[in-house]
Order: structure tokens, then sequence, then C-alpha cells
């Protein structure tokens, strides 16, 4: 699983030139879903995704995360996300986890994060979408997916 944040004073989405959703100050959360990925995985950075301290503090300083800062978060589901562009001139999806499991854990990362406390607002799973944002800083972040499980 990969989540792509983007620190924004607004975002919005669009689908089929219709408003779906849209937030304030906050997190654009781009999340792509690959094979093999777990609730784990989910659980691991939608808890990352609340607590990166990515946000000023009164210093100006990143020092305060999602929660804290009192913002809000719109996830996307981002398929692309699992392309591989090693070989040729065409991405590769062949990563991405097949559309079911995609979605079940797409939701776990929402209901995770929703479950924190933070205003989820969501794009549509399966849609063409337009996203707008407004990037503050920039800053723009990919998280690193979970640890593996210790043997033993």
């Amino acid at each position: 699983m990969k989540v792509l944040l983007q620190r924004v004073s607004r975002a919005s989405v669009r689908v089929r030139g219709v408003a779906v959703a849209s937030i304030g100050r906050g997190v654009l959360a781009l999340v792509g879903v690959e094979s093999g990925d777990s609730d784990r995985d989910a659980e691991y950075l939608a808890d990352k995704t609340a607590e990166l301290r990515i946000f000023p503090d009164e210093e100006d300083r990143m020092n305060l995360g999602l929660i804290e800062a009192g913002g809000e978060a719109l996830v996307v589901s981002q398929f692309t996300l699992a392309a591989s562009t090693r070989r040729g001139r065409r991405p590769s999806f062949s990563a991405a986890a097949p559309p079911p499991e995609a979605e079940r854990l797409y939701r776990a990362f929402v209901g995770r994060l929703s479950a924190r406390g933070v205003r989820v607002a969501t794009g549509r799973f399966r849609e063409r979408m337009e996203v707008d944002l407004v990037n503050d800083g920039p800053v723009t972040i990919l998280l690193d997916p979970p640890p593996a499980p210790s043997a033993g």
C-alpha cells in the first residue's frame, strides 16, 4: 500500500463535473493498494497519516499532526500509485490489487482515519475523478509501508 500525502489549504473532487467531496485545511491522501497488502498496512498508514507532524506550530515549524492541527482529510483511491515504470514506456499496473480487495483496504484506511477523530471526505472508488487542490508549503510526502512483522 502506498499513500501520497499532500498538505493542503483546500481540496475537492468532482465526478462527471459534479462536486462529490471537499475539505478545507488538511491533507489530500492518494491511496494505492497493491496485491499482498493487508488490514495491518491500512491501519498503520492511516495512523501515520493522522499523526505525521507536517503542520506548522506557533513557531512555523512542522511539529503538529493532522489531529493536533484540527485538519481534515480527503482520501482518494489512486491505483496508478502501484505503477511500475522499470521497463518500456507504458506503465505496468500488474502490482495493483484486484478491485474488490483494493476497495476493501481503501475503506479500511478511511475507517481507521475516521475512527482516529479525523473528518474524512472521499472520492469515488473506480470512478474517473477531477481533483483540485492547493498544496500548502508545498508539502508532499510518500508514506513508507509498515515494517515487516518480526519472525518468532
